[in-house]
C-alpha cells in the first residue's frame, strides 16, 4: 500500500501577500509564484487523469497510490489558488492568467488518449525531485529571506512532491506497459509545459505594474548558457526577451546547477527509478517538524517587519 502522507496544513493568505515576496531574488519569486499558476493547472489535470486510470487498474495497491497522489496533488492546486487569489484581489488580470493554463491542459484532454497523459505526467513529475532537490539545498538563498507565508507553502509543495516523486511513473508502467512510450512524447511534453510557463511570465508583466513585480524594466538578463540558447531556437516553446530564470538562480553553485540539469535529463530515460534519486536532507527535517505538530505555514521565511 501506499506510504504517502495526506497533510492539510491551513495556509492562509489575504491583500498583504505581496506578489514580490522574496525582494532580495525578485526573479525568483516571479518564477515560482508562475509555478504556483502553473501548479494549479497541472495539478487539476493530473486529478482528471488519475480519475480516468483508475477505470482501467485492477490492482488495489495501484489504485490506493492513485488515490493518494490524487489527493497530496488537489491539496497543493487549493493551497496554490488562496494564494494566487489573494494577489488576484490586486491585480484581477491574474485570474485570466489561470484560466489560461487551466484551458491550455483542457485542451490536451479533448485530443490526446490515456496513454499519452499519463506519459505527460510521469515525465513531468520526474524531473521534479532534482530540480527540488537544488532549490531545497540552496534554500538560504531562495527561501529563508522570503516571505514565510509564501515561502512555507512552496516548500511544502516541494518536499511533498519529492515524497510522492515514484507515484507517476508506476501509475504509468500499470496501464501503459510501454516505457520508452514516455521517452517518445518527451519532447511535445517539454515544449508544452514550457509554452505555458512562457505565456504566464508574458501575462505577469502585463497584469502586475513592474514596481510591484520588484523588477526593472531595463534590468538586464544573465547572458544564457549555451545549453539554454540551443533549447531556445528548438520547437515552438520560446522563451521571452527576458526569461526570468536566467536570473532567478543567481549565487547557486554551479555544480549543483549542473548536477540538477544532468539528473532532469536521466529522469526522460524510460528505465529510470525516481527511488533511487538522491533526496534533500531538509526534506526529513520538514517531515520530522510537521510529525512534532510545528505550525508548517511559516515554517521557512523571514517576516518583513511592520511598517512605523
Amino acid at each position: 500500500m501506499t506510504e504517502l502522507q495526506i497533510r492539510k496544513i491551513p495556509f492562509a493568505f489575504d491583500e498583504t501577500v505581496p506578489f514580490q515576496w522574496h525582494p532580495k531574488n525578485p526573479d525568483f519569486a516571479f518564477l515560482t509564484n508562475a509555478i504556483g499558476v502553473l501548479a494549479i493547472a497541472f495539478e487539476r489535470y493530473i486529478v482528471t487523469v488519475m480519475k480516468r486510470a483508475k477505470r482501467v487498474i485492477d490492482d488495489p495497491e495501484i489504485a490506493a497510490e492513485a488515490d493518494a497522489f490524487m489527493q497530496q496533488e488537489a491539496l497543493h492546486a487549493r493551497a496554490h489558488r488562496l494564494h494566487i487569489d489573494a494577489l488576484a484581489h490586486r491585480y484581477p488580470g491574474l485570474r485570466s492568467t489561470l484560466d489560461m493554463a487551466i484551458a491550455r491542459f483542457d485542451a490536451l484532454l479533448d485530443v490526446h488518449p490515456l496513454e499519452f497523459h499519463l506519459a505527460y505526467i510521469a515525465s513531468l513529475e520526474a524531473t521534479f525531485t532534482p530540480f527540488f532537490k537544488m532549490l531545497i539545498d540552496n534554500r538560504d538563498l531562495l527561501f529563508t529571506e522570503g516571505d514565510p507565508r509564501v515561502a512555507s507553502l512552496f516548500m511544502w509543495h516541494f518536499v511533498e512532491e519529492i515524497e510522492h516523486r515514484s507515484s507517476a511513473l508506476i501509475i504509468f508502467d500499470a496501464v501503459v506497459h510501454d516505457p520508452w512510450y514516455r521517452l517518445r512524447v518527451t519532447w511535445q511534453v517539454r515544449t508544452h509545459v514550457y509554452g505555458i510557463v512562457f505565456d504566464i511570465f508574458k501575462a505577469f508583466e502585463e497584469v502586475v505594474p513592474a514596481a510591484d513585480r520588484g523588477v526593472a524594466p531595463e534590468s538586464a538578463p544573465a547572458a544564457p548558457s549555451g545549453w539554454r540558447k540551443l533549447l531556445a531556437r528548438l520547437g515552438p516553446a520560446r522563451p521571452p526577451a527576458r526569461n526570468p530564470a536566467d536570473n532567478a538562480f543567481r549565487g547557486v553553485p554551479k555544480w549543483d546547477l549542473a548536477v540538477s540539469s544532468f539528473r532532469i535529463l536521466l529522469s526522460q530515460l524510460p528505465h529510470h527509478k525516481p527511488a533511487n534519486e538522491p533526496l534533500p536532507a531538509f526534506a526529513r527535517t520538514w517531515f520530522a517538524a510537521y510529525e512534532r505538530g510545528e505550525d508548517m505555514t511559516t515554517f521557512v521565511g523571514t517576516p518583513r517587519a511592520s511598517a512605523p
